[in-house]
């Protein structure tokens, strides 16, 4: 038998690694940004000068967008108690379909431990609703097609 509790565990340490990878690439990405918008000197072509500028500052807001969203998949993880069994979907639990493995955390996309495969995936996203609430020895619909809920953990 499986141990869910453990498989949970993991799972949500590796969506805690893949929060922390996303803030670390999001920060050095944005600070390289600033350098390069700090660095740009001003030329005998001003507009060239400005030009730059305005390039380097519309990365560096685009990567301080991508750290907010980062930040805030870490804020939801802190939300989730992995060593709770749950009897229907939500967030923290683990759900086994007929289609495919699933824990409702944060879209993270797939995870392999021990050669399954499982997919971390958001709450609010498709699957993730559908899942919302579902039961073991229920059926739910996604994409027109009928999955078989398996067991809840």
């Amino acid at each position: 038998m499986i141990d869910y509790v453990t498989v949970k565990q993991a799972l949500f340490e590796r969506c805690q690694e893949y929060a922390a990878q996303r803030i670390e690439t999001a920060r050095t990405a944005m600070e390289a940004a600033q350098a390069a918008a700090n660095e740009e000197s001003k030329s005998s072509a001003g507009d060239k000068y400005e030009t730059g500028r305005a390039m380097a500052q519309i990365e560096r807001d685009r990567h301080a967008q991508q750290l907010a969203e980062a930040l805030k998949l870490q804020q939801e993880l802190t939300r989730i108690d992995s060593g709770k069994t749950y009897t229907s979907g939500q967030p923290g639990s683990l759900v086994i379909t007929s289609q495919g493995n699933y824990f409702i955390a944060i879209s993270a996309g797939k995870i392999t431990l021990d050669k399954t495969d499982y997919f971390a995936v958001s709450p609010a996203s498709p699957i993730g609703t559908r899942l919302n609430h579902a039961q073991a020895n229920t059926e739910v619909v996604f994409n027109g097609k009928p999955i078989r809920i398996l067991a809840v953990a």
